[in-house]
């Protein structure tokens, strides 16, 4: 039996390696061409919850276990969880994002959907000055700082526009078959909170790839 052990985890580890080199609907891209269509508008039922933090070694994690959810047409969604890469991954037209929040979501059948909301320098961003001095000082899982509640819709733009891709995961296992939607309007962060959040955690967004024969929609 011992002998089957290694060539099998070979295997799989060569598996997940060509997934995350050679898939051909990998997550971020730079959205250059669209087709421009009525999609179903994004309704956001997010609720208050208290506040599950944790820094998981690579960024600062939130979890969601209320039942805050997304609706697309007849389609739902709960949020799971939201964390932030730098940059931001995702690029518009070859625009560069410094920050990135991903809100991920799942439906009840199990299909999992990134919600991606981009962030340019300018204002201070009153969600982060919140959460940036909560941070637990390493990496030891979640913390639950008594009192102090967390609303998801402080990471939302005033406009819904968006666009919708097949995407996947951005680190290994690089699994397909994530929806991926990024919201056109991008929020601000200060320079000054970029760099506190920069002294944390080391940049972990993961480089633009292929688009392949993809087609994004945009919503009009």
């Amino acid at each position: 039996m011992k002998l089957f052990i290694v060539p099998l985890l070979l295997y799989a580890l060569a598996a997940t390696a060509n997934t995350c080199d050679s898939g051909q609907r990998q997550s971020p891209i730079d959205i250059t061409a669209t087709a421009r269509q009525k999609l179903p508008a994004l309704t956001f039922d997010y609720r208050a919850a208290p506040l599950k933090i944790a820094d998981d070694g690579h960024t600062v994690r939130v979890r969601f276990g209320n039942g805050s959810q997304l609706h697309i047409g007849n389609q739902r969604y709960t949020l799971q969880q939201f964390h932030f890469h730098t940059p931001g991954g995702d690029r518009i037209a070859g625009e560069e994002f410094p920050m990135a929040a991903h809100l991920l979501h799942k439906s009840q059948s199990g299909q999992l959907l990134a919600l991606v909301v981009l962030l340019r320098v300018g204002a201070e961003n009153p969600l982060l000055n919140s959460l940036l001095p909560l941070i637990p000082v390493k990496a030891d899982g979640d913390h639950m700082p008594a009192g102090v509640m967390v609303d998801a819709n402080g990471l939302l733009p005033a406009s819904r526009g968006y666009y919708r891709y097949a995407g996947s995961l951005t680190a290994s296992p690089c699994t397909e078959g994530v929806d991926w939607i990024v919201l056109k309007q991008p929020l601000e962060l200060s320079a000054a909170q970029l760099a506190q959040y920069r002294k944390r955690f080391a940049d972990n967004a993961r480089a633009v790839q292929p688009v392949h024969q993809r087609i994004v929609l945009e919503s009009l």
